[in-house]
């Protein structure tokens, strides 16, 4: 594009919080309203060539976070998450980056509070041992010092009386084991699976089994 004047702004019929810019009598670009405010564009405005380049980064930081804000409406996601959803939608790495900051500034993007989030989600609803938690944030592109530090704050002491809540919750499914051997294969396997370790196990399924003997001998 070179350098001109601008000879109009005209609002999209289609969009009002968009704006058509020409430029020498052409259609130039469109963009947001945020641009043409933060840009301090009117008509008879000259621009150079560098002028045009810069609010052409402008507008496409300002899609970017547009985009990222309608990506965590739903629920908070990680810096990775976000900057994976843009990649995919074709943003420039100058544009992504730049909402990750602003997002950033607005206190809407934090991995912590992301992390923390999570595991009382996951604690609340489908609970899980620390390195379960610890993978699935691992997957969500969460730092491993980051995961690290906020599991040491939600999981301070010992996790046996919420593996024992959880092996109760399943004990009906299991209960019908054979023997000892199965019955801790089975049950051990399923908290296993949601990532609790074995030292915290086998002192339940003992618990349980000793249980489950003590009724079917009554």
């Amino acid at each position: 594009m070179t350098a001109g004047t601008i000879t109009a702004l005209r609002a999209q019929a289609s969009d009002p919080q968009r704006v058509n810019v020409f430029i020498d009598g052409e259609f130039a670009i469109g963009l947001s309203l945020n641009t043409v405010s933060r840009e301090k564009l009117y008509v008879g405005k000259p621009l150079s060539e560098d002028d045009y380049a810069r609010i052409a980064g402008a507008e496409g930081a300002d899609k970017a976070l547009q985009a990222a804000l309608r990506f965590i409406e739903s629920r908070p996601r990680s810096a990775a998450e976000i900057r994976e959803r843009l990649r995919r939608k074709a943003f420039e790495p100058d544009a992504i980056e730049a909402a990750i900051g602003r997002l950033s500034d607005l206190g809407l993007v934090d991995d912590a509070a992301f992390a923390r989030f999570w595991i009382e989600n996951r604690q609340t609803c489908r609970p899980r041992g620390a390195s379960a938690l610890r993978e699935e944030l691992r997957r969500k592109g969460v730092d491993r010092a980051v995961v690290d530090s906020v599991l040491d704050d939600e999981l301070a002491g010992d996790e046996t009386e919420q593996v024992l809540t959880l092996a109760r919750a399943a004990l009906r499914k299991y209960a019908n084991a054979r023997d000892r051997a199965t019955f801790a294969r089975r049950m051990g396997g399923y908290l296993q699976r949601r990532g609790f370790d074995f030292d915290t196990i086998r002192p339940i399924v003992d618990q349980l089994w000793a249980e489950i003997s003590a009724q079917g001998s009554e």
